[in-house]
């Protein structure tokens, strides 16, 4: 079974994008590539700030719609949390 992963980015313009992927690392290669989201293309490069194992792709498109929901303080807040646990 693979695991899934919802992400944040942290952009060049300062901004956070959210997704999911089964594959975290070729994902995150893919978006600096400039190959993934459009929204993504013109706020590179970006750094991978928050990361979380789901265990399938349905749980974790309801994680990332979630997380997609909260304001930008609470995902920062999300961020912080995952650096002091490390």
């Amino acid at each position: 079974m693979t695991l899934w992963n919802v992400y944040i980015l942290l952009c060049a313009d300062g901004t956070l994008y959210t997704g999911c992927t089964n594959d975290l690392q070729k994902r995150i290669e893919v978006h600096s590539d400039g190959r993934g989201a459009k929204y993504l293309r013109s706020r590179l490069p970006v750094k991978l700030v928050y990361s979380e194992e789901c265990a399938d792709r349905s749980s974790a498109l309801v994680r990332e719609a979630a997380i997609k929901k909260l304001s930008r303080q609470q995902k920062l807040e999300l961020v912080r949390q995952q650096l002091v646990q490390q």
